[in-house]
């Protein structure tokens, strides 16, 4: 059951009492009391309208200026008492506010509680609806999605696609293999694995101090900080500049002394052009 506002509940048991209809959870003994001697008394009865002017004139009568109830409201409300005490249409109530229509709404008798509805209320509540109770069911839209499964799904996925890439390769494709190594003949030129070719590269410009500690570690330090000093969130190259130019030169830097290694020097690890004295480099 639907719970009723505390000033409506007494809102209601005020204009109960004044109506004189009985109160729930007060003592109705005064009031059947009351209904033999007016029965009895017949004058009594008579002079009730002129006594309970008085007793409108205290401001529990209800008006558009002091409870704020419509004037259509007060008017349909006054013919519905005038039909069921039996009066006919009676004479049209003032709805300003002042001493007449306090009056006229205390002589008009009140109708008996079985004819105004469940329990004798004279007040309806369709429903009340509690503030927060309409939530917007929406969910917000976002961008992010959790590591597991979303992620890790899909980096199983590529392992083992490329697992089953090589593995395939391997068994098609023959490595080439060298003959065994002498210790009194040594290849000449003698080059290092082509993903060292760029370091050894380097060992033949500068001092192996500054070719295999300085220069490689100023590279690494600089690619380890880029992500410190571009701290933009966003996946559009244009709005990653500064760690795009950084990879991108270390990438060529080093792509170009992989491929001078590998082309370009012959025996003695001297500098050569591939196309007069020919390839010097094996897989």
């Amino acid at each position: 059951m639907t719970d009723v506002p505390e000033h409506l509940l007494k809102r209601s048991q005020e204009r109960r009492k004044a109506l004189g209809l009985p109160v729930e959870g007060e003592d109705a003994a005064p009031a059947e009391d009351a209904a033999p001697a007016a029965a009895d008394d017949t004058p009594a009865a008579d002079d009730a309208p002129e006594e309970a002017a008085p007793a409108a004139d205290t401001g529990d009568a209800i008006t558009e200026d002091k409870g704020g109830v419509p004037a259509h409201l007060l008017e349909r409300s006054r013919k519905r008492k005038a039909a069921l005490s039996g009066g006919g249409g009676g004479e049209p109530v003032a709805v300003g506010g002042g001493a007449a229509p306090r009056a006229a709404a205390a002589t008009a008798v009140a109708p008996a509680p079985s004819g105004t509805g469940p329990g004798g209320h004279t007040q309806r509540l369709l429903t009340v609806v509690k503030s927060g109770s309409i939530q917007q069911a929406r969910a917000e839209a976002q961008d992010k999605v959790h590591v597991w499964p979303h992620l890790l799904a899909i980096e199983f996925a590529a392992t083992l696609s490329i697992t089953a890439l090589v593995t395939v390769f391997s068994a098609l494709v023959k490595a080439p293999l060298l003959s065994l190594a002498d210790t009194n003949q040594t290849p000449n030129p003698s080059k290092a694995p082509w993903y060292f070719l760029g370091l050894q590269e380097l060992l033949t410009m500068f001092h192996p101090m500054v070719a295999g500690v300085t220069l490689p570690g100023v590279a690494l330090g600089l690619l380890m900080i880029t992500p410190y000093i571009d701290k933009n969130p966003s996946t559009k190259p244009g709005d990653r500049k500064f760690a795009i130019v950084m990879m991108t030169i270390f990438l060529m830097l080093w792509a170009v002394l992989v491929m001078i290694g590998s082309f370009f020097r012959g025996p003695g690890f001297n500098f050569v052009f591939p196309w007069n004295d020919g390839i010097y480099f094996e897989l």
